[in-house]
């Protein structure tokens, strides 16, 4: 038989193949295709490990014009901080859709926090104020410093602000992010001094309630919540989703699992129709985006696996051109 060869990606070579700006370009593909009927996500798979606080995400996708098909793998255990571990870990397969031979496999744990930032950066740059200049992190891991780092991507940042729980996480985060972005970073001491004065606001947090309260908002704020994806489970007020212009991902997969969706629609704050549109609606422009300067708008985002396919798909054309990752042959 012919000898295959099968290539892997680490988290540096991700970090190296798949900077943030291309990677907001492959999200933007990404989710036009998917609102088009272009590619294919199917629902995940979730298999819950409740003896030891863990969820497993099982996440395929196909993309004809791409020729690739491709399965995510992420693991999401609370516990796993206090053991020296990623509280996410995933592992990405690639695939060709012609035979169906394994072509690289890929870190996945750095691909997901760079292609969820990416998500939130391809809809800040078409729902946020074009003068916004203050960003509001909530939540001090890995998902919030693509968040901020996608959000400056695509907007002139002059000053963000990040709120969690644990102040030396937050103080941490202040520090690492000033030296990487070459932008003030700031802890801020309570939610509502996080959002004073806020353009644009990430929700990246396992918190199971609300993190802010819908009084604090600012008017025109963008708001970016990509943390929950359980239907019990919700980082934004019932209020806020009820009053903002509300984008989504993939309609079928926030009904399914956003709880910030779910829970407004039980409480009978707003109906499905609420839903004005999917990010690759508005990418596509069959859709309209922002409406007035004080509009308040919330994409809120549980992940789709076209984005692991597209983000996988990109790093490992830039991997090839650089001479990047290590091959086995099978």
């Amino acid at each position: 038989m012919t000898e295959r060869r099968l290539l892997f990606l680490s988290a540096r070579d991700i970090e190296l193949a798949l900077p943030m700006p291309a990677a907001i370009d492959a999200m933007k593909d990404a989710f036009r295709r998917l609102s088009a009927g272009e590619s294919f996500a199917p629902p995940r798979t979730h298999i819950e490990a409740t003896a030891f606080d863990g969820d497993a995400l099982f996440m395929p996708a196909y993309d004809p014009l791409e020729g690739r098909m491709g399965i995510k793998v992420v693991t999401l255990f609370g516990a796993n901080p206090s053991r020296g571990l990623p509280r996410i870990q995933a592992i990405v397969l690639l695939l060709d859709a012609a035979d169906g031979s394994p072509i690289a496999v890929l870190d996945g744990t750095t691909l997901t926090a760079i292609r969820t930032g990416a998500a939130s950066g391809a809809a800040t740059d078409l729902l946020a104020r074009p003068d916004s200049h203050v960003a509001a992190i909530f939540g001090a891991g890995a998902q919030a410093r693509t968040q901020l780092e996608a959000i400056a991507a695509v907007r002139p940042i002059r000053e963000a602000r990040v709120y969690d729980p644990d102040s030396r996480r937050a103080e941490t985060f202040a520090r690492e992010q000033t030296i990487r972005l070459g932008l003030p970073v700031l802890r801020a001491s309570s939610p509502a001094a996080a959002l004073d004065g806020a353009d644009v606001i990430a929700t990246a947090t396992t918190s199971p309630t609300p993190v802010f309260s819908d009084a604090d908002l600012p008017p025109g704020v963008h708001i970016n919540a990509v943390g929950s994806y359980k239907p019990a489970v919700r980082e934004t007020p019932g209020e806020t989703v009820a009053r903002a212009r509300l984008v989504v991902d993939h309609i079928p997969a926030a009904l399914d699992e956003a709880g910030d969706i779910i829970i407004p629609l039980q409480q009978g704050l707003i109906t499905r129709e609420h839903i004005q549109a999917e990010l690759g609606e508005l990418v596509a422009g069959t859709k309209p985006g922002r409406t007035s300067p004080g509009e308040i708008i919330l994409f809120k985002s549980v992940g789709v696996a076209v984005q692991d396919l597209a983000a996988a798909t990109r790093a490992l054309a830039e991997a090839e051109r650089q001479g990047l990752g290590t091959a086995v042959f099978l």
